[in-house]
């Protein structure tokens, strides 16, 4: 009896004795690195994948946290990997049994054994798993990783680290790879191939080896259904599914703002855009440019002016060396404004009381102080109400608002709004006016951002906390800020559009270097540039014709329907011009008569016509005269009548302009013959 007693003992000492052994040998072990070059990588504001970039040595190795992988996935790799996974402790030993016994029974190795802890430690250090001395290490690094790590971190590790075939490594990039979405949106199909595909990822990979690939997938999806992880239906359906044959290009989207954003050194960014709009408008971009072949290039720039929010930004129309300026991102380029800073002009100027929107203000032959501006078209309008100059952009009205304000009040309110400015010679004149200063589509943006948003800036950016300092600064007050909204909702459309309730205005710059359009509703912003990456001139080139068209298409892809422009403030002054104060009626006229200045005598005002041909008379005035039918030029002449064609059914406005442009104006209606 004593000798078993003894026995026993010798026994359990030994055994605690090994376990100690054990136990030191596992606590000695020096672990691996456990963290491991990611790519870089950029998301939207859903998580999902706009552009990521290999790491140094060339591979996919996209960062994946367990909560962005299906779960059906992930139980079935457990289930088909090791079961046991949530119990044991790096080590399976019913396994590594299972495993002997089928070796020794069938006289070749037919499971390995290996847990989801020792594949790790395999990865982990690159290491084989054919040499006892290595799988003696794998056990090691199991054993010691199981002390160190949960369950979720070590198959954390597993999902990031797993090869995929190639270049591929994790679930991540493999679930982009080979079915262009977030491991988060698999099928079961998808997920089954997945499962399969570390086992042997150079022989099963489906764009090489689509019949090995279907097996594999096939053969997990049956076990599946075995061990109830899926029902019968399920495995039918999963079963039919198409392996793909081909490996997609992984996500490159923004691919501007992403190289910035990348070059901070920063792995993941996390911006604003939404990956769906992103992906529209970089369609429109190559569809606005498409068939041209005078180098002419696009930008875009869609923001959210009630919280800042950018949602989509397209630097060009192609990311390609092979295309002009296709590296450039041309929503930073500082260019000239052309015309796009007169509601800025006129908004600043109803916030200083100098005028109103039903203010009447001069369009004749000014010199102020040696600078002669001309209008567009080369003609002027006379006197008219200064919706009617902003909304027909005209220069002169323009360059007077912007002596009274003073230049500098102008550069004031775009730093303002946000914007830098870039002056030429760094003293600015009346040109800033008319595009006589440097801006880029951002800028522009942030400027219309700020009008669309009541007046007040707003913290323009692509990440939530950009700009953690920025405070709102007032540009104008909430009733100016509404004026000039409700007069660029009523600007002219270009021919064959029709968006209504969008507030805009275009612009070309000197010698048709640049052609803009931004737009604003009640919510959203839309910039568009367009003009050659070298800031050469393009002949022909118009704002309202080639990119006001691109603008508009925009913001039908932003929404199915316009969010509407608020109602006026209660402080907005709401009175036609003769019930104005009397320094609001007259901009600079001083309420002066010109006894001289031309009259229309036919059609008198308020008169009603018939017929497709209108004859025109003027009395007085200094010929040649120029004749305008709503705003738009039909005739100049000296004779003091004339036929014109009728502006078209319903009501109408007819202008005369002298030569020293002084001009008269009268309203009629015109019946259906």
């Amino acid at each position: 009896m004593t000798r078993w007693l003894f026995a026993i003992a010798l026994c359990l000492w030994a055994g605690a004795a090994v376990r100690d052994g054990v136990d030191a040998w596992v606590d000695t072990t020096v672990l691996p690195p456990l963290t491991v070059e990611v790519s870089s990588e950029v998301r939207d504001r859903n998580g999902d994948l706009l552009r990521a970039y290999t790491v140094a040595d060339g591979r996919w190795r996209l960062a994946v946290e367990l909560g962005e992988v299906d779960p059906t996935y992930l139980a079935m790799l457990i289930r088909y990997e090791d079961k046991r996974f949530a119990s044991h402790t790096g080590v399976d030993p019913l396994a590594a049994l299972r495993a002997v016994v089928q070796a020794v029974w069938h006289g070749r190795v037919v499971s390995g054994g290996s847990t989801l802890t020792m594949q790790v430690a395999r990865l982990l250090e690159d290491g084989s798993t054919g040499r006892w001395a290595g799988k003696l290490r794998q056990i090691r690094v199991a054993l010691a990783l199981e002390r160190e790590l949960t369950k979720d971190e070590i198959l954390t590790l597993y999902l990031n680290r797993a090869p995929f075939g190639g270049n591929i490594e994790g679930v991540r990039a493999a679930s982009y790879a080979y079915f262009d979405r977030p491991p988060r949106r698999l099928t079961p199909a998808q997920a089954a191939l997945l499962v399969a595909l570390p086992q042997s990822p150079e022989r099963r990979r489906p764009d090489r080896a689509a019949g090995a690939a279907t097996q594999a997938r096939n053969g997990i999806l049956t076990r599946m259904a075995e061990d109830g992880v899926i029902d019968v239906t399920t495995l039918q359906v999963a079963t039919r599914d198409a392996v793909p044959s081909t490996r997609h290009v992984l996500p490159s989207f923004a691919p501007h703002l992403s190289d910035r954003l990348v070059a901070q050194g920063v792995t993941r960014h996390d911006v604003t855009l939404d990956r769906r709009l992103q992906i529209a408008l970089e369609a429109l971009a190559v569809e606005a440019v498409r068939g041209r072949s005078d180098g002419v290039q696009v930008a875009m720039i869609v923001a959210d002016h009630t919280t800042g929010e950018m949602l989509a930004s397209v630097g060009s129309a192609a990311y390609s060396a092979d295309v002009p300026g296709g590296f450039i991102d041309l929503t930073q380029s500082v260019r000239s404004p052309g015309s796009t800073l007169k509601p800025l002009v006129y908004g600043l100027g109803f916030d200083q009381g100098l005028i109103h929107p039903e203010t009447m203000i001069a369009d004749r032959p000014t010199d102020f102080d040696g600078y002669r501006p001309q209008n567009f078209d080369g003609f002027f309008r006379g006197e008219l109400r200064v919706r009617t100059a902003l909304q027909h952009s005209l220069n002169i009205p323009a360059v007077a608002v912007t002596q009274a304000l003073g230049p500098h009040h102008l550069l004031a309110g775009l730093r303002r709004a946000g914007a830098d400015p870039q002056v030429p010679g760094g003293a600015p004149g009346l040109a800033v006016a008319l595009g006589g200063v440097g801006l880029s589509l951002h800028d522009l943006v942030k400027l219309y951002a700020a009008i669309g948003n009541g007046g007040t800036a707003v913290d323009l950016r692509w990440q939530e906390h950009a700009t953690p300092a920025f405070a709102p600064q007032a540009v104008m007050n909430r009733a100016a800020a509404w004026q000039i909204a409700h007069i660029l909702q009523e600007t002219p459309r270009p021919r064959g559009v029709q968006g209504d309730g969008i507030a805009f205005k275009t612009g070309t710059s000197y010698g048709h270097r640049d052609a803009w359009a931004i737009g604003f509703d009640g919510r959203h912003v839309v910039g568009v540039w367009l003009g050659r990456p070298d800031g050469t001139p393009v002949p022909g080139v118009f704002g309202g014709d080639l990119a006001a068209p691109v603008m508009f298409d925009a913001f039908a892809r932003v929404k199915p329907a316009i969010d509407p422009i608020g109602p006026p403030p209660h402080e907005t002054l709401l009175q036609a011009t003769a019930q104005l104060p009397q320094h609001l009626q007259y901009f600079g006229l001083r309420g002066e008569v010109d006894t001289h200045a031309p009259n229309i005598t036919f059609p008198p005002d308020g008169a009603v016509l018939e017929g497709l041909l209108l004859t025109v008379k003027v009395r007085d005035g200094r010929a040649p005269y120029v004749w305008l039918a709503n705003g738009e030029p039909v005739a100049r002449t000296h004779r003091r009548e004339i036929d014109i064609t009728a502006p078209g059914i319903g009501f109408s406005s007819l202008t005369v302009v002298d030569a020293d442009g002084r001009s008269d104006q009268a309203h009629f209606r015109v019946l259906q013959p």
